[in-house]
């Protein structure tokens, strides 16, 4: 499940650097060819991460087109100096897109957003959070786990929406990105020690909400 995941939510490496090696070579078509295979999992990237209330407003694929937009303007700077994988560098781009998309919103529309009610789950909450709820239950598919498992999604929800900014971004990663802790590592410069232990604390709270005592 995990590896599949991974496949579907970032396009294959290889495939990756041949895009970028004929980009390089200025080969006609390469940056739309590269830049189309990274539009979706940019979109559920940046989705993950949108507050509610402010994606009702703004839609994910406005963001991807300004982050491509960019991505192209520079992808002559980055192709010269490659300091981090591609995927991490569109995810930087991304991030700052997206930081820039909350504060403009909370603060010229902070009180006509926050009386709308949110009617939807936060895009966090799909059913890639199997995988991490299922560490806290029995893996025995028997209908007892089943409505165990329901549950502890449920309250997963809530936990990961309660966590610090730091705690549900790892989470993000790790999870629904399924980067791997030295691409997270990379991705926030951080040692890969660090990173590990940044994610072992974010698990651990969680796991004091979904299996309390």
């Amino acid at each position: 499940m995990t590896a599949d995941y991974n496949k579907i939510m970032w396009p294959n490496k290889d495939e990756t650097d041949r895009l970028l090696n004929d980009a390089r070579d200025k080969s006609a078509g390469a940056a739309d060819a590269l830049f189309g295979e990274f539009r979706e999992p940019l979109r559920r990237m940046i989705g993950l991460r949108l507050d509610p209330a402010i994606a009702r407003r703004v839609d994910a694929s406005d963001i991807v087109q300004d982050v491509l937009l960019e991505a192209n303007l520079r992808l002559v700077e980055y192709l010269k100096k490659p300091d981090m994988p591609f995927h991490l560098w569109l995810r930087h781009l991304a991030q700052d897109r997206i930081i820039d998309t909350h504060r403009r919103h909370r603060l010229a529309q902070r009180r006509s957003i926050d009386k709308e009610q949110s009617i939807e789950r936060p895009a966090w909450s799909d059913d890639s959070s199997a995988s991490l709820a299922q560490q806290f239950v029995d893996q025995e598919r028997t209908p007892a786990s089943e409505a165990i498992q329901h549950e502890l999604q449920r309250k997963l929800a809530s936990a990961v929406n309660e966590l610090a900014d730091d705690d549900r971004e790892i989470i993000l990663m790790r999870h629904h990105e399924m980067l791997s802790n030295q691409e997270v590592a990379a991705a926030l410069t951080l040692t890969e020690a660090a990173a590990s232990m940044r994610y072992l604390r974010a698990v651990r709270r969680l796991k004091a909400v979904l299996v309390p005592g």
